[in-house]
């Protein structure tokens, strides 16, 4: 099975955005990827609940939203509201983790735990057995544009060995400088769905992309 492409909408077309959503959706993409960025958590400011809302009447794919915020508990219940079908928290973000994630499932929401380059997936093995998806961070969070992280695959490599141990079954996410180069290497250490920004709404032919992206990784 081919990995599931997650669009970022950070790249997309803010004043087309229905049109940039439907687009991807027709070629094929599974998620869209929602980053939400408070500027406190990382240096950039993006979107609130009220475009999760919004996307929610214009499309079927899986809402897949990442809160890049400082202390996400305060906005996991607006942000379940509002439509997400997935939430993602940072482990980096607060220290009540595994509340936050206490916190999404107790809204019927898939629950997905987050970790930054330099944090170790040990860290977060205690919550494993909570969630429906990790994300790791194939770079620094909240710019969109940077290069891949090839230390990235090792730590791939390593969640999928503990998640084969404890008989877990959630998607392993990646998020950063994902290309036609790197997603290949990412699925093949144990990646299952991969959010692609800046290489989709390249403005010449994101289907091409996302076509691409799914021929390497059947």
């Amino acid at each position: 099975m081919s990995i599931k492409v997650a669009p970022s909408i950070l790249s997309a077309d803010y004043v087309n955005l229905q049109r940039d959503v439907e687009l991807v959706e027709k070629a094929g993409a599974e998620y869209v990827h929602i980053d939400v960025m408070d500027g406190m958590f990382v240096p950039s400011i993006s979107y609130g609940a009220a475009w999760v809302k919004a996307l929610k009447p214009v499309t079927n794919m899986v809402l897949d939203v990442h809160l890049m915020v400082v202390n996400p508990e305060r906005y996991i219940n607006e942000f379940a509201d509002a439509g997400s079908d997935i939430i993602g928290v940072h482990y980096e973000a607060t220290p009540h983790i595994h509340r936050a994630l206490q916190m999404i499932k107790a809204k019927g929401v898939k629950a997905e735990v987050v970790i930054n380059p330099g944090t170790a997936v040990e860290l977060i093995k205690p919550v494993l057995h909570m969630v429906d998806q990790v994300l790791i961070m194939t770079v620094n969070p909240g710019f969109g544009g940077q290069k891949f992280l090839p230390e990235s695959i090792d730590k791939i490599k390593q969640l999928a060995a503990i998640k084969a141990e404890m008989g877990l079954d959630f998607d392993i996410e990646i998020d950063g400088g994902v290309n036609g180069d790197t997603v290949k290497a990412a699925y093949d250490a144990g990646a299952t769905v991969a959010v692609a920004g800046s290489y989709v709404y390249d403005k010449v032919d994101p289907a091409a992309k996302i076509a691409a992206m799914k021929e390497l990784t059947k």
